[in-house]
């Protein structure tokens, strides 16, 4: 079964001071491709969803597409990854430094095992006021009904269309043998929030 990694720069930036916050750097790398690299070694390709202009620039050799239903926030997001791929996705967020390739491959493993079919899969995380990483998860096409409907509800929360689909949740236990969930899922918000990823880049 192939699997697409998706990078999700979705957002104004504006706590970022309008700046495409994916390409500030954490000990000298882009975050866009600290994403990038740990996507690489699990899935079979990539595809960047980014509204920006220059947006075809930032990864060579990357497809680049827009978002589908413009102003639906990460949703709206997930949602265009889901048309664009046609397949199964790993989608991580532009802003997450940290995030494993060993983490991204278990949500894969889970994802694909038959014999504990799935929809979303998506990590446990106590830094989170959802208690899960829905910009850091596994989701199959099927989701893509449920989000059609989410968003023609006008109900743009990321985690809406959750009680139409199959999902599983990787605990938090399960998380931590991969790293410290909150440096794991660390993102950069604000110039601030950057400066906080820098001291945790160890």
């Amino acid at each position: 079964m192939s699997c697409t990694g998706v990078i999700l720069a979705g957002g104004g930036a504006t706590r970022f001071g309008g700046a495409p916050k994916g390409l500030a750097s954490v000990d000298g790398r882009r975050i866009i491709d600290r994403v990038a690299s740990a996507l690489r070694e699990v899935a079979d390709e990539l595809l960047l969803v980014a509204n920006a202009a220059d947006a075809p620039s930032w990864l060579s050799g990357v497809r680049t597409v827009r978002d589908l239903r413009p102003a639906a926030g990460a949703l709206g997001g997930l949602h265009s990854a889901l048309v664009h791929a046609g397949d199964p996705i790993l989608l991580v967020a532009w802003d997450m430094p940290f995030v494993s390739a060993a983490l991204l491959g278990e949500l894969r493993r889970i994802g694909e095992d038959a014999a504990s079919p799935a929809d979303a899969v998506l990590p446990e995380s106590d830094g989170s006021r959802r208690g899960v990483e829905p910009l850091c998860a596994w989701y199959a096409p099927a989701c893509l009904p449920a989000v059609e409907r989410s968003l023609d509800a006008g109900d743009l929360r990321v985690v809406g269309f959750h009680e139409s689909v199959r999902v599983q949740r990787m605990p938090l236990e399960r998380v931590r043998d991969f790293g410290d969930p909150a440096r794991l899922f660390s993102n950069v918000n604000t110039r601030e929030d950057l400066a906080a990823v820098e001291s945790r880049r160890g």
